[in-house]
């Protein structure tokens, strides 16, 4: 340790001498236009083979630079290339602010560009001149696409699709690996999880219009947070402006399936202050959508004659109210030109209130003529899902969601060959979900059909049903609330280190720390009446098979209102005899700490004027301490359960970036990642569930995801603004979690895998186990290629169009999965792993008009692995259709109009092969009208 620290002292002492005979030269890239700060620019100093790159704000610097003079150029696609003369003097900051032009000619070295692709242009900037593979997308680039929240901008990226909730995009899939492989974080910093057993960014929590770049950082470098196996994105929200901004949009749309309206509004206002030492930017988001979705649901089954059917059959038609609010505010302060601090907040907010009404056909045992099925019998259910009638509620469950994120940070200029920045920020999501309830009556005794003619829509019949025989069997009410926060906090120096005399060289180090805790509380009641009580008896709606999307046939029936379910006074003991229901929390509620300490070390190192690379590693450290329930027969607490688990991960990268020419680029990089488990999949729970013959558990044995990665990627950037790129990837994952079932699960597997708890599965009989488990390893692999480009070479009205499109492929192969039997299943794809990914857009604009048509596909992918084949659940293909025009009336108004899943797109599950519908569900399409004005 003394040596090390002599050795320390000696290198900083050679820094602060060296420092008295240089300087820095810093400065700003904005566009003369619009006064806005130009990210990704190329500066160089002419003399020597000194550049560097303008960061987010368009700032730039250049340490330990010899006194003297020099001449400062700058490049920039799609802009004139611009050039300031300099002197530097020993041991002082000299800046210079370059304002860049687009001009109104096609230059000789450089095609110009209008207002309609200064987006585009800063967003490709941003990515040619990103040392590790990204793609980068603007606001203006998202606001070119009809698309209200991040989740739905980000499915326009290549490589990436997402998973819907109600018609929305909500968890992310990049490069075919699910959302629980991948990352989000806001200004560089994660975002907590709101969902209660898992670590997922539900993406359509935060409106596109909040956020001014998305990066999706495909590959790693070592001063990332590692935990990203298939990629990391980056939500930048807007930094201060150079001078006065206003913006503000107004939008009224129609949304078919429920024949409501929707709302949208949202206002930006940004200035400098205090003879511009001051930046100071504020925005506003509002989205009311009262909208719904019409679904099937059927879970089937094969007898032991190999007879398949459907065990349980929905209707389900759902009323959902989505309003989404966000605000957020970014400061900066610059003390002076070695020393800036920045602060931000931003506090996104969405109220989900839905009623569901379900109708279920369920305990169906067929009846058999020898090893024929000539008949069935079951029973009815028919379910309201509500909430308390007040005023946060309005007789809907709601669901509560909030995430905010608060940051501070410094950038810090020590001497003209050492910099440093830091950053602290606290974030905090939640998801409360309050007054809760659900209302069900059922007719038991039933005689059933199935029309299996066409499974893709399979039909069960039934006769019989009578309103005064549906009995109440079931009215509960719940409180569930899930809160994760993390503190964040890390420090980064900087400063000239080069092993090639004349080569630019940099060396980075830094610590980083990040304190999680996470934490499930719910509570469940349920309730019985005083006296007897049948549908007959209470007010009631009704909802036929008109209009409904699945078909006409299928008809959802008749059910208890939401306004009659949200009225009822449980707490009055003369109607209601009430209990809290253990087996519905006690079993789901646990506490996760989880610390995680981290270093890195990166050398940046120019070999000659094309080749460089990023040499370094990460070393995390992770510390979790897990506390859960033990759960016996559903209701009964045995007692709580801890594990603590400590572990550190080595994770070296390298990354090559060639610049055959100034517009062709070559990268490749090794690196590796992992991936930790989902919160709930740690907690050392035991559920053990009698009535239905299965124990569900935690596995605190789980080890992280860990992954070894190679890239390579060919990127050529049109000087018209404009990309074509290729590339392919493989990745190798370790230890990859996968949900294993066993449903021949004896006394002698419960007392291997628990020899210290009682046993709960009787002699003689076999129960079905569900549990989190390692795997081997997984082979992902695959190939992106993407096109964008204005197609202004052709002639006339033609050169208004431009093409907008990528394709991505991946395959993957997943060792070490065992069946119920304790078998290796072979020919397993890693779940959420979606083959082929596609995204196409051709648009025709100029200076007022512009008009876009967008498409949207992915394959169908495993989504859930069953006890075997049949059991697998599988995410159907989807095909997207969007349309938006838009016109300018004035430089700062214009008005748009915008339509969305015209091919009426369902979100589509399927039960081992693609003809055996699990889930379907329909949304319509949508439609917006609005105006924009922008100063």
């Amino acid at each position: 340790m003394k040596k090390l620290l002599l050795i320390l002292s000696v290198f900083m002492l050679a820094l602060t001498a060296n420092a008295q005979k240089t300087g820095v030269i810093s400065g700003k890239i904005t566009d003369l236009e619009g006064n806005f700060s130009l990210p990704g620019a190329t500066v160089k100093l002419s003399e020597g083979s000194r550049y560097t790159i303008s960061n987010q704000t368009g700032d730039f610097e250049f340490l330990n630079i010899p006194a003297g003079s020099y001449t400062v150029e700058v490049i920039y696609l799609g802009y004139e290339t611009k050039t300031e003369q300099v002197t530097v003097n020993e041991g002082a900051n000299t800046t210079v602010n370059i304002v860049m032009s687009t001009g109104a000619e096609t230059l000789q070295n450089v095609t110009v560009v209008g207002e309609r692709l200064k987006g585009q242009a800063r967003a490709l900037n941003q990515q040619k001149n990103n040392s590790n593979i990204t793609n980068v997308i603007s606001s203006d680039q998202v606001g070119r696409f009809p698309d209200s929240n991040v989740g739905d901008a980000l499915k326009r990226v290549p490589g990436i699709t997402m998973q819907n909730d109600q018609g929305e995009a909500r968890n992310i899939i990049i490069r075919g690996l699910a959302p629980s492989l991948n990352s989000v974080t806001l200004n560089g910093d994660r975002i907590p999880s709101a969902e209660g057993d898992n670590r997922n960014v539900q993406m359509d929590l935060i409106p596109s219009d909040m956020i001014a770049t998305i990066q999706v950082n495909k590959t790693l470098t070592p001063d990332m947070d590692a935990d990203a196996i298939g990629g990391s994105v980056n939500l930048i929200t807007r930094a201060t402006p150079n001078g006065e901004r206003i913006s503000a949009t107004l939008a009224g749309g129609y949304g078919p399936i429920r024949e409501k309206a929707i709302y949208t509004a949202g206002l930006v206002y940004g200035n400098r202050y205090l003879s511009n030492k001051l930046g100071m930017v504020v925005s506003g988001s509002y989205n009311n959508n009262d909208f719904g979705s019409d679904n099937i649901e059927a879970v089937w089954v094969k007898d032991e004659f190999n007879n398949v059917y459907v065990e349980e059959h929905d209707i389900r038609k759902y009323d959902v109210q989505r309003i989404r609010r966000s605000a957020s505010v970014a400061l900066d302060y610059k003390f002076n030109d070695n020393n800036v601090i920045y602060a931000n907040a931003i506090y996104n907010w969405r109220d989900d209130r839905e009623n569901r009404f379900r109708t279920t056909y369920d305990d169906i045992a067929p009846e058999y003529e020898g090893e024929t099925i000539i008949g069935y019998t079951g029973r009815v259910k028919r379910e309201t899902k509500g909430g308390v009638d007040n005023s946060r509620n309005k007789s809907r469950r709601l669901e509560d969601q909030r995430v905010q994120n608060y940051a501070l940070r410094g950038e810090h200029l020590l001497s003209s060959t050492l910099d440093m920045d830091w950053s602290m920020n606290y974030a905090k999501a939640r998801e409360f979900r309050p007054g809760e309830r659900y209302i069900e009556f059922e007719q038991e005794d039933l005689a059933f059909t199935q029309d299996l003619s066409n499974t893709k829509k399979p039909f069960i019949g039934t006769t019989g049903e009578d309103a005064a025989s549906f009995a109440q069997s079931a009215l509960t009410e719940n409180r569930d609330n899930t809160e994760e926060s993390e503190f964040g906090a890390r420090v980064n120096i900087r400063f000239p280190f080069s092993a090639i005399a004349g080569q630019k060289g940099r060396l980075r180090t830094g610590l980083r720390l990040r304190i999680k805790d996470k934490d499930r509380n719910n509570i469940f009641y349920s309730y019985e009446p005083t006296s007897d009580v049948t549908l007959a008896d209470v007010q009631t709606s009704y909802f036929g098979g008109n209009g409904f999307n699945p078909g006409s046939k299928y008809v959802p029936g008749l059910f208890a209102s939401a306004n009659y379910l949200g009225g009822l006074n449980l707490n009055n003991t003369d109607l209601f005899e009430g209990e809290a229901d253990p087996s519905e929390f006690l079993a789901v509620n646990y506490k996760a700490k989880e610390n995680i300490y981290a270093g890195y070390v990166r050398w940046d190192q120019d070999f000659n004027s094309k080749l460089s690379m990023i040499l370094g590693v990460r070393i995390e450290n992770t510390n979790i301490d897990y506390t859960a329930n033990r759960v016996l027969d559903e209701e009964e607490l045995e007692g709580q359960i801890n594990n603590t688990n400590s572990y550190t991960n080595v994770l070296p990268s390298v990354t090559f970036k060639y610049d055959a020419t100034e517009n062709f680029i070559l990268r490749t990089a090794f690196t590796t990642a992992l991936a930790r488990p989902d919160y709930y999949a740690l907690a050392p729970y035991v559920n053990n569930i009698a009535a239905d013959s299965e124990i569900i558990a935690g596995n605190p044995e789980l080890d992280a995801t860990y992954s070894y990665n190679f890239d390579l990627m060919g990127e050529y950037y049109f000087k018209s603004v404009g990309l074509l790129s290729g590339g392919v990837f493989y990745k190798n994952l370790n230890d990859f979690i996968y949900t294993y079932s066993n449903n021949q699960y004896s006394t002698a597997d419960f007392a291997a895998d628990f020899p210290t708890q009682a046993n709960p599965v009787p002699v003689g009989e076999e129960w079905t186990f569900i549990q989190s488990r390692n795997g081997d390893n997984v082979d992902v692999y695959g190939l992106e290629v993407a096109f964008q480009r204005q197609l202004d070479f052709l002639p006339g009205f033609a050169k208004h169009f431009g093409v907008y499109t990528n394709y991505t492929y991946t395959k993957s192969k997943a060792k070490g999965i065992a069946d119920e039997d304790g078998n290796e299943r072979t020919d397993v794809s890693l779940p959420g792993t979606a083959p082929h990914m596609f995204n196409g857009s051709l648009f025709w604009d100029n200076n007022r008009f512009s008009a876009r048509v967008s498409v949207n596909y992915a394959s169908d992918y495993l989504d859930e692995l069953g006890s075997d084949d049949f059991q697998d659940s599988y995410y159907d293909k989807q095909l997207f259709l969007d349309v938006n025009v838009s016109y300018k009336i004035t430089r700062n108004l214009r008005i748009f109009a915008d339509a969305t899943n015209l091919t009426n797109q369902p979100l589509r599950y399927y039960q081992g092969i693609s003809s055996r519908v699990k889930q379907l569900e329909y949304y319509q399409s949508r439609f917006n009208l609005g105006i924009k004005f922008d100063l």
